[in-house]
């Protein structure tokens, strides 16, 4: 299959096929024929010999410095070089093509004024993997300038740049929307991974299923309120735990008895935060912006990211509760007080050794590091003092997306605890019957990670399992890459 550029239409799942799949990519005709048309404006604009920023002037504070005709390849030139100032590792190789591919959308509108020719190198370099090494610190998200200039010069490749090109390049925020859309999706992916473990949860703690009546989003009628519902109903559809008498409480802890609001609540949260990114996927981040149909180049602010950074602050927000539950359930269903089965599901009472007691501590520090990961980082406030006053905002967009991604990572590593410590527990309650879904999921982490019996030690290497959550066998509607049926 191959990608087709509009510059309107890029989603999600096109970035996760070139980034993750490594698919072909190339540009509709109606996207060529703005990119010429943008640059024809841009022509007729320098050909005016007014000031233009970032054109026919220096960029920042040298915006009072005009850039004669004849030096305007090696102005842009040195546009790139100058602005090569990030720290750190290198990005990922998703990273970087996904902000190719990010980068090239932008293009694809028209609104940059750079060349066809150019463009489509940066596509030649997407699709041949001619991929540039991008340092992933630096980035106040005011445009991604010190990562959009480490692509830049990897790609060129000796190709001479003409007026506006440069800039066009490396102001806007390419890195950051790619960098959020690998975190976002990996996110959904986890949040369908929470939904398997919460309802295994809830048979392995034998808890009331009263909390899924359908008039629970009757009553409060969110949209993830009700999607979760429907969903958890679907993994616990067969259950012993719809049978009279079943649970074993009235009412349960909050951890069990709200994880459909929970949970919900971070589905709502996704839905927003997919709008925003779906927006961002396709929108001008340029300054200065071209609008060919009346030939003008305007100073704007649209590489302000801040709708899809405080999305991101927004979503990790709404993942902590979710986390932290994760992390309650499991350590409650470790203790024979609350769980009504053996301290530290160990095979019978009485035994001296932990069992998987421990687990407790590892799922506490992952929460705990990934609650920190929680705070919104948008309302940051950068520096007045450069250049000369005006670079006076910072989203730290790149802060925000690499959080998510580091918080689903921590949250991939508890929820592989969670599913251990919740099949360890439905096999002490003898096994009973789980729902369908809830079926194959115990199953597929026993393939992987065996009862702990007496005197065993604890499972070593949960890897495997957290294998399971990275490929998508518990997202809804999804074909594993190893061809494993998935969960409802």
């Amino acid at each position: 299959m191959t990608v087709v550029l509009t510059g309107n239409d890029l989603a999600l799942e096109q970035v996760l096929r070139v980034a993750r799949g490594g698919e072909i990519v190339e540009f509709s005709p109606d996207a060529v024929a703005r990119m010429e048309a943008g640059r024809a404006a841009v022509e007729r604009v320098l050909a005016r010999d007014a000031p233009v920023y970032g054109l026919t002037t220096g960029v920042g504070a040298r915006k009072r410095v005009r850039v004669p005709p004849d030096e305007a390849e090696e102005f842009n030139r040195r546009l790139i070089l100058n602005h090569r100032v990030g720290q750190g590792d290198f990005a990922s190789d998703e990273v970087v093509r996904a902000t190719l591919l990010r980068l090239a959308n932008g293009f694809a509108k028209g609104r940059s004024g750079v060349r066809p020719e150019l463009a489509e190198l940066t596509v030649r370099a997407l699709n041949a993997g001619r991929l540039p090494r991008v340092r992933t610190l630096g980035s106040t998200g005011q445009s991604d300038l010190p990562q959009m200039a480490d692509l830049a010069h990897g790609f060129l490749d000796g190709f001479a740049l003409a007026a506006k090109e440069g800039l066009a390049l490396i102001n806007n925020n390419a890195f950051s929307s790619a960098s959020a859309a690998l975190a976002v999706a990996d996110c959904r992916r986890l949040l369908d991974a929470l939904d398997v473990a919460g309802a295994l949860d809830l048979e392995a703690f034998a808890a009331n299923l009263s909390i899924l009546h359908p008039a629970v989003a009757e009553a409060r009628p969110y949209d993830g309120l009700r999607a979760t519902l429907s969903r958890l109903t679907d993994l616990l559809a067969g259950s012993y735990l719809w049978e009279d008498g079943a649970a074993r409480n009235l009412q349960d802890p909050l951890t069990f008895r709200g994880l459909p609001n929970i949970h919900g609540a971070a589905r709502d949260a996704l839905t927003f935060v997919l709008r925003q990114l779906e927006i961002e996927l396709n929108a001008s981040q340029d300054n200065p912006l071209v609008i060919a149909e009346e030939e003008r180049v305007v100073s704007v602010a649209n590489f302000e990211v801040l709708p899809l950074a405080a999305a991101l602050d927004f979503l990790r927000i709404a993942l902590a509760p979710v986390l932290t539950s994760a992390d309650e359930r499991l350590i409650k269903l470790l203790q024979a007080p609350l769980s009504g089965l053996p301290e530290g599901l160990a095979v019978r009472d009485g035994l001296a050794e932990d069992s998987l007691t421990q687990f407790a501590h590892a799922a506490q520090g992952l929460t705990s590091e990934a609650r920190l990961l929680a705070q919104p980082v948008s309302f940051e406030l950068a520096s007045t003092t450069h250049p000369e006053g005006i670079e006076d905002r910072s989203t730290m967009a790149p802060l925000a997306a690499s959080r998510l991604a580091q918080m689903v990572e921590l949250g991939e590593r508890l929820v592989s605890i969670e599913l251990v410590v919740a099949a360890q527990a439905v096999d002490l309650r003898d096994r009973p019957v789980l729902g369908t879904g809830t079926t194959r999921a115990y199953d597929l982490v026993r393939e992987r990670v065996p009862f702990t019996d007496m005197g065993d030690a604890v499972p070593q290497d949960l890897e495997p399992v957290r294998e399971l959550i990275r490929t998508d066998a518990f997202s809804a509607g999804v074909a594993s890459p190893g061809g494993e049926a998935t969960l409802p």
